[in-house]
């Protein structure tokens, strides 16, 4: 699979969503649609522009002004295969890679864990909402570096 399913990308725009300037690639397609997610028209993959993995990583190293990229969604689990392929050759090319999921730790493959920098994990809790913990949007996520 050397296709991944996208919603949009946001170049150089974020502060919080990882530690620096971060480009946001929002992946389409959901599988937990939490109460008050903040992004419901990314649950739906059939919404989502298909793109081959290669170009997508040829944009992002054309218009990434720092390679510091944070995949989100959606739900990036959701595509599991393609999120691998695309991790994998981010790290090759020297990106700082943040992933955010709904899901625990313990979902996440080795495999991705191995090839990314932060990881957000937990799903969004509305009654446990905060803006004063960095990088997460309910108390019970957890935002951990890995390297």
């Amino acid at each position: 699979m050397n296709k991944v399913f996208i919603n949009t990308v946001v170049y150089n725009r974020s502060l919080v969503d990882g530690p620096g300037i971060r480009t946001l690639v929002f992946l389409q397609g959901c599988d937990l649609h939490c109460p008050f997610c903040q992004n419901p028209w990314t649950w739906d993959i059939r919404n989502g522009k298909k793109m081959d993995i290669d170009s997508l990583i040829e944009e992002l190293e054309r218009k990434s002004i720092n390679k510091k990229v944070t995949l989100t969604g959606g739900e990036p689990l959701y595509q599991k295969e393609a999120l691998i392929i695309l991790i994998k050759k981010l790290k090759e090319k020297g990106f700082d890679i943040a992933l955010y999921t709904g899901h625990q730790k313990e979902e996440v493959p080795q495999e991705i864990l191995e090839n990314i920098n932060y990881l957000k994990y937990g799903p969004f809790i509305n009654e446990k909402k905060t803006t004063t913990t960095p990088y997460v949007g309910s108390t019970n996520q957890v935002f951990e570096k890995l390297r």
